[in-house]
C-alpha cells in the first residue's frame, strides 16, 4: 500500500503510462493525446480511486480503454509509414546490437495487436500475469497464452535458434523478448 497522496502517486506513473501509449499507438503524437487524455480521467475521476489498489493497474486500464475507444471509432489502424514510433522506441547501440534492435522492432511490429499488448504489459511493464488479464478483462490463461505465442512468433520471425543470443542492450526488450531461444 503506497503512503503517497494519490495525486503524487499518479504522477509517478506517467513515464510507464507514456512508454505504454506509445507501444499501442505508435505514434508519438498519438501517444501524448493519449496520455492526456488518460490523466485527464483518471485526475477528474481520483475519488473513484480505491485506497491500497494498484495506481499503475489503475492508470493502464483507463490508457487501454481509450486506445480500443478510440480504434472502433476510427476503424482502421494508424500506419508507422515513417518509423517515427520505431526510431523512437530506444536509444541505438553503438555495436552490432544495433541491426539486431532493427529487426527487433520490425518483427514486434508483425506481431497482432492483443499479443504485442499482452508480451508488454508481462515483459517490458513488469505486470503479473493477473494484474495484465484484469486490465485487459480476460483470463490469466489467455493472457499466458498470447505472451507465448508472440514469444513464439518473434522466435519465428527472428529466425533465431535455442543456443542463439539476442545482443540488446535496452532493457525493456531484453524483458519483452525473455524467453525467446530458451528450449521449453
Amino acid at each position: 500500500m503506497s503512503t503517497l497522496d494519490p495525486r503524487d502517486e499518479l504522477i509517478t506513473h506517467l513515464p510507464a503510462l507514456r512508454a505504454f501509449a506509445l507501444s499501442l499507438t505508435r505514434n508519438r503524437a498519438t501517444a501524448d493525446d493519449m496520455m492526456q487524455d488518460t490523466v485527464l480521467k483518471a485526475w477528474t475521476n481520483l475519488d473513484k480511486f480505491q485506497a491500497g489498489t494498484n495506481m499503475r493497474a489503475w492508470l493502464f486500464t483507463i490508457l487501454r480503454n481509450n486506445f480500443y475507444t478510440s480504434r472502433r471509432k476510427m476503424n482502421r489502424e494508424v500506419a508507422d509509414v515513417d518509423n517515427v514510433f520505431s526510431d523512437g522506441l530506444s536509444v541505438k547501440p553503438d555495436h552490432d546490437g544495433r541491426l539486431q534492435m532493427m529487426d527487433f522492432k520490425t518483427a514486434l511490429k508483425q506481431i497482432p495487436d492483443e499479443q504485442r499488448e499482452a508480451l508488454i504489459l508481462v515483459g517490458a511493464s513488469g505486470f503479473s500475469y493477473d494484474e495484465a488479464a484484469e486490465m485487459c478483462g480476460v483470463a490469466t490463461g489467455t493472457i499466458k497464452s498470447r505472451v507465448n505465442r508472440a514469444r513464439a512468433r518473434l522466435t519465428e520471425l527472428l529466425d533465431l535458434q535455442a543456443d542463439e543470443a539476442l545482443e540488446l542492450t535496452d532493457n525493456a526488450t531484453i524483458a519483452v523478448v525473455g524467453s525467446i531461444g530458451v528450449p521449453r
